[in-house]
C-alpha cells in the first residue's frame, strides 16, 4: 500500500491530537485554522489511512503502583525464525512489559518494564521471563528518573 502523501494542514492536525487526543472537532478546527467539516474529513481520512491507528489515556505509572521501570535486554540461545517466533508469542503474553525490540548487536531483544516494586521485577524474571525456552542471557538496568519521555512523534 502507497505511503499517504501529508501535507502542512495533516501534520498541524496531528501535532494536536498527540497533544489531546480528546479535543473536540470545532476546537481542532480552530486551532488548525479550518472550518469544522472539512477538518473532519481529514481527521477521519488520517484515521482511515492508519496515520492515526488509535486514541488512549497515558496514566502515571508510580500513581497506579508500578514506579519501577527496568530496562531488560536478552540473548537467545539461537536466532532461527522459529526462536524468535516462540519468543516473541511468549513475550506478548505479560503485562509488565511495556515495549519489545527485535534488536542488533549485542542482544536479539530489548524490554521496557513496567513493575511495582524489585521484588515484582525477580518474579517476573524468574517465573516468567527466564522460563521461556531459549532465554540464554539477561542484562537488566533500572530507570532512576525519566529525563525525556514523549509520546507524540515529530510530525513537524
Amino acid at each position: 500500500m502507497p505511503e499517504m502523501q501529508i501535507d502542512e494542514i495533516d501534520r498541524r492536525i496531528l501535532s494536536v491530537l498527540q497533544e489531546d487526543g480528546r479535543i473536540t472537532n470545532q476546537d481542532l478546527a480552530d486551532r488548525v485554522g479550518l472550518s469544522p467539516s472539512p477538518c473532519l474529513r481529514r481527521v477521519r481520512h488520517l484515521e482511515s489511512a492508519g496515520i492515526v491507528s488509535h486514541y488512549v489515556a497515558l496514566l502515571d505509572p508510580a500513581a497506579v503502583g508500578l514506579g519501577v521501570t527496568a530496562f531488560v535486554r536478552i540473548r537467545l540461545g539461537a536466532q532461527d525464525d522459529a526462536q524468535l517466533e516462540r519468543f516473541e508469542t511468549a513475550i506478548t503474553q505479560f503485562s509488565e512489559v511495556m515495549e519489545c525490540y527485535l534488536m542488533t548487536g549485542d542482544s536479539d531483544y530489548q524490554l521496557r518494564l513496567q513493575v511495582g516494586s524489585l521484588q515484582e521485577f525477580e518474579d517476573f524474571l524468574r517465573q516468567k521471563l527466564t522460563r521461556i525456552p531459549g532465554v540464554s542471557q539477561v542484562t537488566s538496568s533500572f530507570a532512576l528518573r525519566p529525563i525525556v519521555y514523549r509520546t507524540a512523534l515529530p510530525v513537524g
